[in-house]
């Protein structure tokens, strides 16, 4: 593969209308969607997605949290830009910037996921292949 130059992977989503609240902003738990349809995306792009339709092996998310900045609105679309901030011995932690059109921080966004082997209801060890594969995503 070519050297990764950029440490993200950018996902795009259109905001609908049916994703605002009473306010006239986008509701908060429809960010998080956007979360872990950008963690998804990141999970396909890096081949983890893969990893787990071949295998008993695969990914559990264990922790999320966001801070809101700044409200998103329709019509409009997000960018999240996704980024590995922290590798360990079976688990990985994913940082996410949440942009609106204009391209100001709306949300922050974090999540740890563990590699986990569901036949034998225990973590395991992120092997070298896919540790050199979260490596290259490091911000």
């Amino acid at each position: 593969r070519l050297p990764n130059r950029k440490k993200h992977i950018d996902h795009t989503i259109r905001i609908d209308w049916s994703e605002m609240d009473l306010l006239g902003h986008v509701n908060n738990v429809q960010i998080m969607k956007y979360v872990q349809a950008a963690r998804v995306n990141f999970w396909e792009m890096i081949g983890l997605y893969d990893i787990g339709e071949k295998s008993d092996i695969g990914v559990m998310v264990v922790s999320v949290s966001c801070q809101f900045k700044k409200p998103l609105f329709y019509p409009g679309e997000v960018r999240i830009k996704t980024s590995v901030s922290n590798i360990g011995t079976t688990s990985f932690r994913l940082v996410h910037y949440i942009y609106n059109d204009e391209d100001e921080l709306c949300a922050e966004a974090s999540d740890a996921e563990v590699l986990y082997d569901f036949s034998k209801n225990e973590k395991v060890a992120i092997n070298l292949v896919l540790k050199n594969e979260l490596l290259r995503w490091v911000k």
